[in-house]
């Protein structure tokens, strides 16, 4: 694995980041890491645009589809990688997360599987950091879990379940053997509220920041719940299975 730091950043617009106007926290400021995909068809042209200044999107770090991390902005900065967001009682994650973006094309340009040696860096960047800044296993979160109305990433390919066995990020109890029997079963409207109430108490927000219709931001969050934890099936709807992995994650959110 290489490590690079963010002195040493190769590129000719590297220089933006001596006048990046992003503000400055606190270490305990940092509670959250967010996993991103760079959602580009090139390596490169999301080099560019995470380095430059007009596009208004940033990160900490940048792991290349080679495993190489690079360092972006300092942790001590605040970047533009979490747009309009909330988990909990927490609004507007960039004051508060760490933004690791992964080079992958993502769903609109032939999104793939993450190589193992990309798995590998980022396993060992939020061990790094997650002792650094003493961060909580179940704030380590993905792009579309804080902003579920606008984001996808980093994905239903993404490993999660492998990762929360290392202790970064949360996955639920249940095995696979009982789940597929729930698959697809339909359940009841108050079985259904049930359920978002479950999405409220795990860390979810379920009132649109934007003029979405409500129907049309659920199924939103519901598809951006099963590419997190339901990742066999992405359809939108609630069934048995969904209800099942919710009841059992809240425990593990509180």
């Amino acid at each position: 694995m290489k490590y690079r730091n963010f002195l040493l950043f190769p590129f000719r617009n590297f220089s933006v980041f001596s006048k990046f106007p992003a503000t400055k926290r606190k270490l305990n400021q940092i509670k959250f890491i967010i996993f991103h995909y760079t959602g580009m068809k090139k390596e490169s042209e999301a080099i560019k645009r995470l380095t430059d200044i007009k596009s208004k999107v940033s990160c900490h770090y940048l792991i290349k589809n080679d495993g190489e991390i690079v360092v972006m902005v300092p942790d001590l900065h605040e970047t533009w990688h979490a747009g309009v967001s909330s988990w909990k009682n927490f609004k507007s994650l960039n004051k508060h997360s760490i933004g690791i973006e992964i080079s992958n094309p993502g769903h609109d340009y032939n999104y793939k599987r993450f190589s193992k040696k990309q798995i590998q860096s980022l396993k060992i960047l939020s061990q790094f950091l997650i002792k650094k800044y003493r961060i909580n296993q179940k704030n380590i979160l993905g792009h579309s879990d804080i902003a579920p109305n606008r984001k996808k990433d980093p994905g239903e390919k993404f490993p999660w379940k492998y990762f929360a066995k290392l202790g970064i990020g949360k996955w639920h109890s249940l095995s696979n053997r009982i789940l597929v029997k729930k698959r697809r079963k339909k359940i009841n409207l108050m079985k259904k509220k049930k359920f978002f109430k479950n999405l409220s108490k795990i860390g979810y927000s379920i009132k649109s920041p934007t003029k979405l219709k409500k129907d049309q931001f659920l199924n939103l969050i519901i598809c951006a719940f099963q590419r997190r934890f339901r990742q066999e099936l992405i359809n939108g709807k609630i069934d048995h299975e969904c209800l099942i992995i919710s009841k059992n994650l809240v425990k593990k959110f509180n």
